[in-house]
């Protein structure tokens, strides 16, 4: 099972978003048969089976053994990934963009897509996926947002030229700060 699913076809968001699927598709976080999980969500077999199967010809659900029941073939399913990224050109960008500075949120906006586009693309079969992330809080008074904007961009100047040779592993790095809200996690 892959950690996350990139969802870059709108027949792949048809067949997720219905609510009924995601309920199933919760359940197979685990590999189930459809009857185990039609008994959790107290609904028919055959229901549920009609969401696997729709949900298995998007890619988002495989088939991960079978076996004999009763005389009968009963597949076992699991969900394809632990999460599912819907892709920001499902819907593509609507209008015209304005000009964006580095301030605006169009531009935060346009980074977290082009971020979320590049893992998507990284060859998750790899063994070993070199990365890091790095999260933190900082406080900034509206006074000080020009001075911070200047003080980050001369450590980035400076960590671009300090690791910027021609040899080793190529590194992408994006730094984004926005209003932090009020969710609690």
């Amino acid at each position: 099972m892959r950690d996350v699913l990139y969802l870059d076809r709108i027949e792949q968001a048809e067949t997720l978003l219905k609510p009924q699927r995601v309920e199933v598709l919760r359940q197979l976080a685990e590999p189930h048969s459809c009857g185990e999980v039609a008994e959790q969500l107290a609904q028919t077999p055959q229901r549920v089976y009609y969401h696997v199967k729709r949900l298995v010809d998007a890619g988002l659900v495989t088939l991960v053994s079978e076996r004999r029941v009763r005389g009968i073939q009963e597949g076992v399913y699991q969900a394809a990934a632990r999460s599912y990224w819907l892709s920001p050109r499902l819907v593509g960008v609507l209008g015209p963009r304005r000009a964006q500075d580095e301030l605006s949120l169009g531009h935060l906006l346009t980074l977290v897509e082009e971020v979320q586009a590049d893992i998507a693309d990284l060859d998750r079969t790899a063994p070993e996926l070199p990365s890091i992330g790095v999260s933190g809080e900082i406080r900034v008074r509206p006074e000080q947002r020009q001075e911070f904007l200047d003080d980050l961009k001369t450590v980035l100047r400076d960590l671009f030229t300090r690791y910027g040779g021609a040899e080793g592993d190529a590194f992408k790095l994006a730094v984004a700060c926005y209003p932090k809200g009020d969710r609690d996690d």
